[in-house]
């Protein structure tokens, strides 16, 4: 049965390696995406627009903001389902009963860890909070912070994970995540925009339209981050003991 599961799997791939020779070359100025006068558009204006340097954050979080929310609230949604379901399927007659491991944590890994985690985390703030400017932003920076906790609990356990970071709080700040995204979105619009028109906070913050842009670009990418933080760790306490959160990989 597995070996016939492979059958789609190798036909699908053998399908884009045959489509990759249709694909224009890197960079080539004749591919439809350099050749869109949307494109063009994005390159001439989002820095006299929006004062970021990085255009790809630009226009994930400012162009088209209101896809990059409902990514986000996808990522929350999909695991709060997840965890749901792993609550539900892990009563008496989960097959699984002990996850608990006699293995003792190492001495050397954890020493390691407990020196690589406080780098790890720092780095993440910096990925987030420099997305605007340089490669980073939400997703990225979340998924490093989200690892590091990770981390924490390969080396100890998972116990001592949540510790530091208890699964109430990962609902608490995955949600905070999404309040912190639409309400920024909301407040442009009591300041008299649309929804997400980042310009108008400018009635209250002592900047101009653009750098007003500038700024709430970072608060939805706040956003976006401990969404992406607390759903990461939350997926892999629940799916490595099945619901329990006890014991784990």
């Amino acid at each position: 049965m597995k070996k016939i599961s492979l059958i789609p799997v190798l036909v699908v791939g053998a399908l884009l390696l045959y489509a990759a020779d249709d694909f224009p070359e890197w960079g080539s100025p004749t591919a439809p995406a350099s050749a869109s006068s949307l494109s063009s558009h994005f390159i001439s204006n989002t820095g006299v627009d929006t004062e970021v340097p990085n255009m790809v954050t630009a226009v994930l979080a400012d162009y088209r903001g209101f896809d990059t929310m409902f990514e986000t609230v996808v990522v929350f949604i999909a695991g709060m389902a997840v965890l749901a379901i792993l609550k539900s399927s892990s009563g008496p007659y989960s097959k699984n009963k002990n996850f608990t491991s006699p293995i003792e944590p190492d001495l050397i890994v954890t020493n390691t860890v407990r020196l690589l985690v406080p780098v790890i985390q720092i780095f993440s703030f910096y990925v987030l909070a420099h997305g605007h400017v340089s490669p980073g932003g939400g997703f990225q920076g979340g998924v490093v912070m989200g690892a590091s906790f990770i981390m924490i609990a390969l080396s100890w356990d998972l116990e001592t994970a949540l510790a530091r970071f208890p699964m109430d709080k990962c609902f608490l700040v995955a949600a905070l995540g999404i309040v912190l995204y639409g309400g920024i979105g909301l407040l442009s619009m009591f300041l008299g925009g649309e929804f997400l028109d980042y310009a108008e906070l400018a009635n209250i913050l002592p900047v101009s339209r653009e750098m007003a842009r500038y700024h709430a670009m970072l608060g939805v990418e706040i956003g976006v981050g401990l969404t992406v933080t607390a759903i990461m760790f939350a997926l892999y306490a629940n799916l490595s003991t099945e619901g329990k959160l006890k014991g784990g990989l």
